[in-house]
């Protein structure tokens, strides 16, 4: 692996990035972080699954470049893992000995890539810039969400139900029914959503509550 110009794309993606690498070969650990460090990666690298496991993983976009056959807990496995915690890293699998059912597997449990020994340093940086930017955009929609779910968390019960009936379609009468109000306190209920909410139409509104999932309450 020897060092290359940078793209456009790759200098993008590096900027308040990581790539984790577990690979218990060293010199092909080494190679790999000299690869991501030449684009302005940082990486963190390990020996073993266990290794990453114990250590603290920044809170910055990343993916991890993972060998499929380690040592102690395998690549599927550390993948399987780490879906079971709740860690959404992209994977991109790397292994000298894939097969199909492998890859069918390691694919089905949201890798990014499955690359076979060797690859090319280019198939190797297309897919870690591929996958940073799938982080990227996964932790934006995240804040966003968590945004409007502090925002939903001032609603009173009462404008949770009326929110739900909004979102469901129904008009300020019906809701008024459904709920045995008067209209005119629907529609003091319904302002005081929309200001809560901060937003700036009905169609905002219904955006942000489909984001939240916000549903009518069976009967």
């Amino acid at each position: 692996m020897t060092e290359r110009p940078k793209s456009s794309d790759e200098q993008s993606s590096a900027g308040e990035s990581i790539v984790f690498v577990v690979e218990d070969d060293a010199s092909m650990r080494r190679a790999l972080s000299n690869l991501f460090q030449s684009v302005g990666l940082q990486v963190a690298a390990f020996g073993a699954a266990s290794e990453m496991l114990q250590s603290s993983l920044p809170d910055v976009a990343s993916c991890l470049v993972l060998d499929v056959r380690l040592p102690g807990l395998s690549g599927l496995d550390f993948q399987t893992e780490l879906a079971k915690a709740n860690i959404h890293i992209p994977i991109i699998f790397m292994t000298g000995h894939g097969d199909i059912p492998m890859s069918v597997r390691a694919m089905k449990g949201g890798a990014v890539d499955f690359l076979t020994k060797p690859f090319r340093d280019q198939d190797m940086l297309d897919a870690v810039v591929t996958a940073i930017e799938h982080d990227r955009k996964r932790r934006t929609a995240d804040r966003i969400v968590a945004d409007l779910q502090a925002l939903f968390d001032t609603l009173s019960t009462r404008e949770r139900e009326v929110l739900a009936l909004v979102a469901s379609g129904l008009m300020n009468k019906q809701i008024a029914a459904e709920l045995g109000l008067a209209e005119i306190t629907v529609k003091i209920h319904r302002g005081r959503i929309m200001k809560k909410m901060a937003a700036r139409s009905l169609a905002d509104l219904l955006r942000k509550a489909e984001a939240l999932g916000v549903q009518r309450s069976k009967p």
